[in-house]
């Protein structure tokens, strides 16, 4: 299966604990699917809320395509997410829990539907961000002596 990613949600990995993640399909108009291959697209904002039963991708940024004429889709319109029931209702608990939310981590394209990739979150403390911090640096530190002593 070929997965082609077209963005992906830096902060996100730094800014929350990653509980769960779901991959759901995308209702999209055409302009934003060739948009979405020219890779003009912004998950910095994204999340996911719960509307009528129905789970839209809220604030995400999908710009104009670039050879589009007059008629042109919204860049921040909301996009339902296509998921089957089951995966709905556990999406609709894990929202519902205090602290916890739907953010996208990215988006793709897979056999030719694009897909994103939604994770259930928790929003870290700043002294958890510290300590990945601290701990992405000591790992690097001994990777860097590892390295030397095979060199000397």
């Amino acid at each position: 299966m070929e997965k082609r990613v077209v963005a992906t949600n830096r902060k996100a990995r730094h800014q929350y604990h990653i509980l769960e993640t779901y991959e759901a399909g995308l209702a999209l108009l055409g302009t934003e699917v060739k948009a979405l291959r020219e890779t003009r697209v912004s998950l910095s904002d994204g999340y996911a809320s719960f509307r009528d039963r129905e789970l839209y991708l809220v604030s995400v940024h999908i710009g104009d395509y670039s050879h589009a004429g007059h008629e042109s889709h919204d860049n921040l319109r909301d996009r339902k997410l296509l998921l089957n029931h089951r995966e709905l209702r556990k999406l609709r608990k894990a929202a519902e829990i205090k602290g916890q939310t739907l953010i996208p981590l990215s988006i793709y394209f897979r056999e030719g539907w694009a897909k994103v990739e939604l994770a259930v979150c928790v929003g870290k403390q700043l002294h958890d961000k510290r300590r990945d911090i601290a701990e992405r640096n000591i790992k690097r530190q001994i990777e860097r002596e590892v390295k030397q002593r095979h060199k000397g």
